[in-house]
């Protein structure tokens, strides 16, 4: 993220200094009344000025809160709007929908509707109007912000901290220039929650839009001028919420779901939830993938979180109600033939307990489908065999079933599917190292009458093993950390080993994504990429230029996709993850460059990093002509040098030199990508995370001292005494410029004490 500067705004998006004069008047706060249902009528505006409290009582009828949900299902958004037009149009500000975010609007009725279509959105104003499926909502009339009087009297409508019905008085104290937009100028203090909310004239029109407070100075914020929101009810640009849902949404080009339920999929693992719309809570979900000729296998492993469901695998499927199922139902087994829309057409072929299943764990369940028998396995081992022959061809993919949910990975379908159980000499030889510290099964009787009359001695020695037992369990997870962290660090440094034009860079950024995953797969994600790239490639002509293909890019990324910057969670580690990039469609300046910058080289453009402080962008180089600077966190936005200057004069404070526009090496960007998570994790305060960041960093350039330096420190702090002292002595060895040896001695003289 090259630890963009933080600008901050009413929600929490950005922080504006300024040192702008000081209000006219200082604000007054005013609570109101929730309005009634029997008063939901606006008669606005009114003939004559009013007093705060009587528009107060008016206008809050038309205001609304506006929540968005985050990556997790968390609410991670809270703001104002307000209607517009009584049919359900609300205008709000841009930065309060957040872009990909699910979106619930509340009335001051205390209903609550879903946005169905972002009607209009502006990103260089911040503005944004969306559509709910409401009638004769009370809504405010706009007036004409460019006859506003510095001086004139004006209230403002919002829910601060989500406190509904708060109203604050103040005026207008002028007009100005931000980032090149006309904002009036506020004695009005904006918080957390008014972003969105109306200014409003003593008449009750509309003035403006609360945009954003003043970081230094108490009582001042800005609004958005009413007349730029008329220009954008002229000229809306809708955007179904299917499509502004872009977060986890499965891609049409692999998935087709059927019979309703929420499928989603984000790092590699798709899930389901909401009851289907089919008989028994069913839905489904096929691939688009080829199904081989016989024989074949499909597998997927699962987790539910409630054994009493059932979700699992679809074969044969015709596209609609006809199709096998294997899946775990109330923790049995169970083989299914469905030849219709419910019950009476289904034919349950197998359903019996195994122990192989592990109720609450990922289990893997796997179909071999041969010419005249069905193989059914729960975690390598055969657990049914069917000649049922009732269906013979057709898709594969994913059902669930009653209120279901559950989480998949690893769908696969193939002539034939490895086995995923260790092998029983590799286990045994990783549990003779670690030693035998386990046990199953609940207690015995015969045991329990042993140690009963040394009660309650037997209870002091049985809890003194538990918890030696718990410590060692923690000290296990350690250790396959450890081992993870190691080897991927290890893949990290043989990709990056390569010559420069050999580098995959794409496999760098995923490993680095890996070091906190080690489920993450970075095939799957190669494969996705490839995907995407002969998508664009295949509507290109054969003799296409290389500003058609840039085009073609441009459109495909930022248009088709919804890829784009993240501007609400700017600072979360998933913006970091390429592979959660990539799921998300949002991400960093570096990781949406390293993206663009892959499928730039699929289909054949020559397209470098430049690491530019602050915020990284990319550089188009053609074969012929100029080059050109882009910023992918902007949609693709081409930049002039002069604006390249203008950014790194917002985020740096210096000004822009031909070394800042250097080609970045592709190590470089990987450093640049784990010094980001390091810096993340040291405002977490994450030790062993900042130590798994900084060691992939001086693995993959030796010679960095200042990050050796770090490491040391953080194996020290860590009780990683032996390997902090490694660090220490080559310090001292090599002696590097910039590192303060006199504090390195007193490090190693501390680790040559007696503990």
């Amino acid at each position: 993220m090259g630890m963009r500067k933080r600008v901050a705004c009413c929600c929490c998006w950005f922080l504006l200094a300024s040192l702008l004069t000081e209000p006219l008047f200082s604000a007054e706060e005013i609570e109101t009344a929730k309005p009634t249902a029997a008063d939901s009528k606006i008669r606005l505006p009114s003939e004559s000025p009013l007093t705060v409290q009587q528009l107060a009582k008016i206008a809050d009828k038309a205001v609304v809160e506006i929540t968005v949900t985050g990556r997790r299902g968390d609410r991670v958004g809270l703001g104002t709007g307000f209607v517009i037009e009584p049919d359900g149009l609300i205008a709000t500000n841009l930065h309060v929908i957040a872009e990909a975010r699910p979106i619930t609007v509340k009335t001051s009725q205390g209903d609550s509707y879903p946005a169905e279509v972002v009607h209009a959105s502006d990103r260089k104003l911040d503005l944004a109007l969306i559509k709910i499926k409401a009638e004769n909502l009370p809504a405010l009339p706009l007036g004409d912000s460019d006859s506003v009087e510095n001086g004139q009297p004006v209230i403002a409508l919002g829910n601060p901290y989500g406190l509904n019905n708060s109203v604050v008085s103040g005026v207008i104290s002028g007009t100005r220039e931000i980032d090149g937009r006309n904002m009036l100028q506020l004695a009005i203090p904006i918080e957390t929650g008014n972003s969105g909310g109306p200014l409003l004239d003593m008449r009750g029109r509309v003035l403006g839009l609360l945009t954003m407070k003043a970081q230094y100075t108490a009582n001042l914020g800005f609004a958005m001028p009413v007349n730029a929101l008329k220009k954008l009810i002229e000229t809306p640009n809708p955007v179904p919420i299917e499509r502004w849902l872009t977060i986890g949404a499965l891609d049409p080009q692999e998935w087709t779901p059927h019979l309703g339920a929420t499928w989603r999929q984000r790092s590699g693992r798709m899930t389901v939830e909401g009851t289907g719309s089919g008989f028994g809570g069913r839905s489904f979900v096929l691939s688009t993938a080829e199904v081989p000729e016989l024989p074949f296998e499909v597998a997927v492993t699962l987790r539910l979180d409630d054994e009493s469901g059932a979700a699992g695998l679809v074969f044969h499927s015709d596209g609609n109600d006809r199709h096998y199922g294997f899946y775990p139902s109330g923790a049995r087994m169970r083989l299914t033939r469905f030849d219709g829309p419910d019950v009476l057409s289904w034919t349950i072929l197998k359903h019996q307990y195994t122990p192989k299943y592990r109720a609450g764990d990922w289990n893997t369940i796997k179909v071999r489908i041969e010419e005249k028998r069905i193989l059914c396995y729960v975690n390598d081992e055969l657990v049914f065999e069917s000649e049922d022959r009732g269906l013979t061809s057709g898709q594969v993919g994913l059902a669930k079933f009653r209120d279901t949910e559950a989480e998949f990975k690893n769908f696969q379908v193939a002539k034939s599917i490895p086995k995923t159980s260790i092998d029983p000499a590799v286990a045994s030889r990783i549990e003779g190292v670690v030693g035998e510290i386990a046990t199953t099964g609940p207690p015995s009787k015969p045991l329990v009458e042993t140690l009963l009359p040394d009660s309650p001695a037997s209870l002091t020695v049985l809890r003194r093993r538990a918890v030696k037992l718990e410590k060692q369990a923690a000290q296990l997870r350690k250790l396959a950390d450890e081992i993870h962290q190691h080897a991927t660090v290890a893949e990290l440094v043989k990709t990056l080993t390569a010559d420069e034009e050999q580098i995959d860079l794409l496999q760098a950024a995923l490993l680095v994504a890996k070091l906190d995953n080690d489920e993450l797969d970075p095939a799957l994600y190669q494969k996705e990429i490839n995907r995407m790239a002969r998508g664009i490639q295949k509507d290109l002509p054969d003799d296409a230029s290389e500003s058609d293909k840039l085009a073609a890019l441009n459109s495909a990324m930022f248009a088709d996709l919804g890829y784009h910057g993240s501007r609400t969670n700017y600072y979360h580690k998933s913006n970091s993850y390429l592979n959660e990039v990539i799921d998300d469609r949002e991400g960093l300046p570096i990781s949406l460059s390293v993206l663009y910058m892959e499928l730039a080289r699929r289909i054949g453009l020559n397209v470098v990093g430049v690491g530019l402080p602050g915020h990284f962008i990319v550089r188009h180089e053609p074969q012929e002509g100029d080059s050109q600077l882009i910023d992918p966190f902007d949609g693709g936005e081409f930049l002039s040098r002069e604006s390249a200057a203008m950014m790194l004069q917002a985020n740096r404070g210096i000004p822009l030199t031909d070394e800042h526009l250097k080609t970045a090496t592709k190590r470089d960007i990987v450093i640049r990508m784990l010094s980001n998570l390091l810096g993340l994790a040291q405002e977490e305060q994450d030790p062993e995370g900042m130590l798994r960041y900084v060691t992939a960093i001086v693995e993959v350039d030796n010679q960095a001292a200042q990050s050796r330096w770090i490491r040391a420190v953080l194996r020290f702090q860590t009780e990683r005494r032996e390997a902090a002292a490694e660090d220490a002595d080559w310090l001292l060895e090599h002696r590097p410029d910039g590192i303060n040896l006199q504090r390195v001695e007193e490090l190693r003289g501390i680790l040559d004490r007696p503990r």
